[in-house]
């Protein structure tokens, strides 16, 4: 396996404050022991319910947070763990498009200079070459370039996306994290918004991990998934056979609440009951067990490990024992 990034039992736990001196009451943990490993040219889709720990993985990543437990491997180097401070020489290699492309612009700055502020940073090119790198990016994603003169608020949701990508990829990245990219935007332009990152995965070699809660959209855009649940992943794997056969009951019912518009391929609805547990005060056992109708006592006491089956990784006792 040719991975570009490994990511190892990475945890990250925020601390709960409260009461006139704010002490710390507890820790949510947001991300708790994820593993896994991205191949050069390939995308995973990270999928699950919010609160899930989708977005929270990204920024560690990206270097935004810095992981209270585990490592993150990059082209075989380590660029996160506990106590460390941000890679410079590799964050340019390693690039973010965010949820909201307006509130990840300076509303003060022209598009233009936004998009160049990366090159800035990493003294790269004369102000004469950053424009013409900024006009060449913005034609790449569709734009003209004279729009580098104008501000953020002149433009429609799907041209503050396009001008997102712009910036992430004026860096010319290896990887790239799309954090719900098309969630804020009408259906029809997030049908632009994917068609051109998959044109731009090819055409600049890039590797990606691709966030949502959409399954349609991961489904047309990522080779792997990852599905997680309460800060873990439940399940991992190709593309094709998590949709063509789910095994963890989870994941089951997050594919049977995706529309589809063929009347003759719809099936029954599995409908979860209860609410989404407290990450303050998580269920013993696995996580899963208060709204899973497969729950006996061992899912109740112990915590399932990822295990092979035929060829997804699935954290299911369950799965394990052919109750699924």
């Amino acid at each position: 396996m040719n991975a570009l990034i490994e990511i190892n039992k990475v945890k990250m736990a925020f601390p709960v404050t409260g009461g006139a001196f704010q002490r710390v009451k507890g820790h949510v943990n947001a991300v708790n022991n994820v593993s896994l490993a991205i191949e050069r040219g390939r995308t995973l889709g990270v999928v699950g319910e919010s609160g899930c720990g989708k977005s929270t993985l990204a920024r560690i990543v990206v270097g935004l947070y810095a992981p209270t437990d585990g490592d993150i491997i990059f082209d075989g180097k380590q660029i996160a763990g506990p106590g460390m401070g941000v890679d410079f020489a590799t964050s340019r290699r390693i690039q973010i498009v965010f949820q909201d492309p307006y509130s990840s612009l300076d509303p003060r700055l022209p598009i233009g200079d936004s998009i160049a502020e990366g090159l800035v940073i990493h003294d790269i090119g004369d102000k004469t070459e950053r424009r013409k790198a900024v006009a060449d990016m913005l034609e790449l994603v569709g734009l003209p370039p004279q729009a580098a003169d104008r501000f953020p608020h002149e433009f429609s949701g799907g041209q503050r996306q396009r001008i997102g990508i712009a910036r992430a990829l004026i860096m010319k990245p290896e990887f790239l994290v799309c954090d719900e990219p098309t969630s804020a935007l009408d259906v029809s332009v997030q049908a632009q918004i994917l068609n051109l990152l998959k044109r731009l995965k090819s055409q600049l070699n890039l590797t990606m991990m691709f966030i949502s809660h959409n399954l349609a959209v991961v489904r047309h855009i990522a080779d792997d998934v990852m599905v997680m649940y309460l800060g873990r992943a439940v399940e991992i794997g190709p593309v094709n056979k998590i949709f063509a056969n789910p095994q963890h009951p989870y994941t089951k019912a997050l594919l049977s609440a995706t529309l589809i518009a063929d009347p003759d391929r719809r099936g029954e609805r599995i409908k979860l009951t209860g609410e989404l547990p407290s990450p303050l005060k998580p269920p013993s056992g696995c996580p899963f067990h208060p709204r899973c109708t497969l729950a006996n006592d061992r899912c109740r006491a112990d915590m399932p490990g990822l295990t092979e089956r035929d060829g997804v990784r699935v954290a299911c006792h369950a799965v394990e024992e052919g109750r699924a």
